[in-house]
């Protein structure tokens, strides 16, 4: 396929307006399926499982089988709608919404339509230089997850070219909440950004209600971002797109830039946008068509007959709303503040996903500088080179243990960055990997004294250079020294006993 003609984003901004709105798909961590009693477990156990293991005759669409709501769901999504600033419904029914697909073993998906469990509400959002921006949100509302298809044979591992697909039913039937906004004017060239600092609102959100992972390199958190253009000044909407299940903050963002400059190439030269999905590619950095985006009515919604409406009692609401964590721009405002950072270093930790791991390592005895120091520095750095999440290396309590030994003097900064390593290969914690390895400090002076007696031996005009004021001379005994003892000799103290006996 030839590569998309793309406009330079500031022109296209010039010709027309960005229209942006979002559908965000939570899976919710509760122990079992949305209308069966199959097992919802964590990610590593729901990657390890066999396919079509974690399955029920309800999941499956099997004959005679019925769903049942599963209540902790049920207060997720209220949870959930809470928190985005939505009503709740007093009553909210479950509709079928009609397609067929190979991963939807019922040829329907039991979702909601016209009566949701949450409505009209906001988020904000707020930009890397602390702009906030106010999205609108339509409603949340909840539904299952389908199966998933593996397509075999072809060079891509995608439907084209493939030989052959297989069904894997396992996430079928998992709980979700959909949270789709209302039309999103006025973001102009910050359309990206927008994009991306929106679903890192929904992710902080929903980890700090505890209720998912929200990651989205494994699908706990999927975006669909649609766009369209207008040209400056009409009023009608032009036609958008839908970019499926971007897997990134920061290929949301690549996507959004993207179909702006790609539609407003086709625009300008005269042509037509299809309402289509889109598949983006994080390789090429495009996105390609998918199927032509249905309307409502296409899927025959209807009310679900098997299943009864949702009627939360008032009290419930009342104490699910009284149980909802700070929100998350209050709260990453107040923690900039208590840690001391300035917006540049605060910035390293929101960005990079990183305050809950911050955090929990702070309370867990690290200072705020030294935790930031961890896990923006080499952590960051081993994740980058392993391509691994950087909270998928090390614990926090392991990244403040590690500190404390630093800080008591058992390790060097050196030393620490060999235990980290250790650590994350699986050889224990880090006073484990100490004992194993041999790397304390040595804070024997003895030891220390006959490591210097040894580097003045082979450098007898050092000391003269000491004594008459080049004290930066004595670099180069320390330089012996800590190559001789691997590195786990203190330079500082190194440095004292050869000025002590300078001074002799």
């Amino acid at each position: 396929m030839a590569a998309a003609k793309l406009m330079d984003f500031d022109k296209a901004l010039e010709l027309f307006e960005p229209v942006l709105g979002f559908e965000v798909h939570v899976e919710l961590n509760t122990n079992t399926k949305m209308f069966s009693d199959a097992p919802n477990p964590a990610n590593e156990a729901y990657h390890a499982a066999e396919p079509n293991t974690l399955i029920a005759p309800v999941d499956l669409g099997l004959p005679g089988s019925l769903p049942v709501v599963n209540e902790t769901a049920i207060r997720s999504s209220i949870s959930l709608g809470l928190a985005l600033g939505c009503s709740i419904a007093e009553s909210s029914r479950f509709a079928r919404k009609n397609y067929f697909y190979p991963d939807l073993g019922k040829n329907y998906q039991i979702s909601q339509y016209d009566e949701p469990i949450a409505y009209e509400g906001s988020v904000q959002v707020e930009l890397e230089d602390g702009t906030l921006i106010t999205i609108p949100i339509e409603r949340a509302h909840m539904e299952e997850d389908a199966g998933k298809l593996t397509h075999m044979g072809g060079a891509t591992g995608r439907i084209q070219g493939a030989e052959y697909s297989l069904v894997d039913y396992n996430r079928a039937g998992v709980p979700l909440v959909e949270i789709v906004t209302k039309t999103i004017f006025g973001t102009e060239h910050r359309a990206p950004e927008v994009a991306k600092a929106y679903v890192q609102a929904i992710r902080d959100i929903v980890r700090g209600l505890g209720i998912s992972e929200a990651r989205l390199e494994r699908g706990n958190l999927r975006c669909d971002a649609n766009v369209s253009l207008r040209p400056r000044g009409q009023e009608k909407l032009g036609t958008r797109t839908e970019t499926k299940n971007v897997n990134s903050m920061r290929s949301v963002e690549r996507a959004v830039r993207y179909e702006i400059q790609r539609q407003a190439q086709i625009l300008a030269d005269g042509g037509t946008i299809t309402q289509e999905t889109r598949h983006w590619h994080e390789d090429t950095g495009t996105t390609s068509p998918g199927r032509p985006k249905s309307d409502a009515d296409d899927y025959r919604y209807f009310p679900e007959p098997d299943l009864l409406p949702v009627e939360p009692p008032a009290e419930l609401v009342a104490e699910l709303r009284a149980a909802l964590p700070e929100q998350p721009v209050a709260r990453r405002r107040r923690l900039m503040t208590e840690w001391g950072f300035t917006d540049l270093e605060f910035q390293d930790v929101r960005n990079g996903g990183l305050l809950e791991v911050v955090e929990a390592t702070i309370l867990a005895g690290a200072t705020p500088a030294t935790a930031r120091k961890w896990w923006t520095g080499e952590i960051s750095r081993l994740a980058n080179t392993q391509e691994k999440d950087a909270t998928d290396l090390i614990s926090p309590e392991n990244v403040a243990a590690l500190q404390t030994l630093v800080e008591a003097g058992t390790l060097t900064d050196k030393l620490a960055r060999q235990v980290l390593e250790g650590v994350i290969a699986g050889e224990g914690t880090p006073q484990e990997v100490v004992d194993a390895r041999g790397l304390a400090v040595v804070s024997d002076d003895g030891a220390l004294i006959a490591a210097i007696d040894d580097a003045l031996a082979a450098q007898p005009d050092v000391m003269a250079k000491i004594k008459d004021g080049k004290v930066q001379a004595a670099g180069a005994v320390i330089g012996a020294v800590m190559k001789a003892m691997k590195g786990q000799a203190d330079a500082a103290r190194v440095r004292e006993l050869i000025l002590e006996r300078a001074a002799q």
